[in-house]
């Protein structure tokens, strides 16, 4: 008799535990549909470098779409949906959502990086995929200023290849402060230190007239002083040619 009630007990309790366990998996999926989003946080990598887009920009992007999370059921809310709206303003690169079991919904933001700026007829930035974008309301990126008749074929070219160049070094991303092409689309280059105007001419062999041109600044203008000429011609393949104001 012990035994056939201890059998009954067991199988109940058995049973009891697979239906406790069934329910609290049907209540939980049940609960995650009705739980409401009671939060959205917006990530944007990098941004104390530069800041292309702010956290209130995502809000009224989203807000506008009409997919702003907050308040709605987790079961509505469409993290692709969010993701594409984001993808599509001018300073993202990507965009990544998911929710959280806490219901919260979280967004990882990818700028886009901006390699020079163009101004003059057009203004605009070219990112380091070779892609034109617009200028930031928010943020103006230290990168190099080309000015003059500049096409985007150029500035996403050669251009890009010359600017791309001073900006990984510190030595000309400190001293260059504009590049220039004038009406016979020549490159002239406007420096930080010093009233002259170099020039460079066409962009062959750029990295040795560079050198050449910091040989100058090191050993040469460092000695006499950086106003003593108007220009500086690098277009000669062995020598350096200064203009006397």
């Amino acid at each position: 008799m012990n035994k056939i009630l201890k059998y009954i007990l067991l199988t109940a309790g058995v049973v009891i535990c697979l239906a406790y366990a069934v329910f609290g998996a049907y209540s939980g999926i049940s609960t995650g549909k009705e739980q409401v989003c009671s939060n959205i946080e917006v990530n944007i990598q990098d941004f104390n470098n530069r800041q292309l887009i702010t956290n209130t920009e995502i809000a009224r992007l989203l807000e506008t779409e009409g997919l702003n999370p907050i308040g709605k059921t987790m079961k509505r809310i469409k993290t692709k949906s969010i993701e594409d709206a984001i993808e599509k303003h001018p300073m993202v690169r990507k965009a990544e959502c998911f929710k959280t079991p806490v219901g919260e919904i979280t967004v990882s933001i990818e700028q886009r990086i901006p390699v020079l700026r163009v101004v003059g007829y057009e203004n605009y930035y070219v990112d380091d995929q070779r892609k034109p974008m617009p200028v930031s309301q928010n943020f103006a990126a230290y990168v190099p200023v080309i000015s003059g008749r500049v096409t985007q074929k150029m500035a996403t070219g050669v251009l890009f290849d010359f600017a791309d160049y001073i900006n990984k070094d510190p030595f000309w991303s400190n001293q260059i402060m504009q590049i220039n092409i004038n009406d016979k689309l020549k490159v002239e280059l406007v420096p930080r230190v010093g009233d002259h105007m170099v020039m460079m001419g066409d962009l062959s062999r750029y990295k040795q007239k560079l050198e050449k041109l910091k040989m100058l600044y090191l050993y040469g203008l460092n000695e006499i002083g950086w106003n003593q000429y108007k220009t500086i011609d690098l277009q000669f393949r062995d020598q350096v040619v200064c203009t006397k104001k």
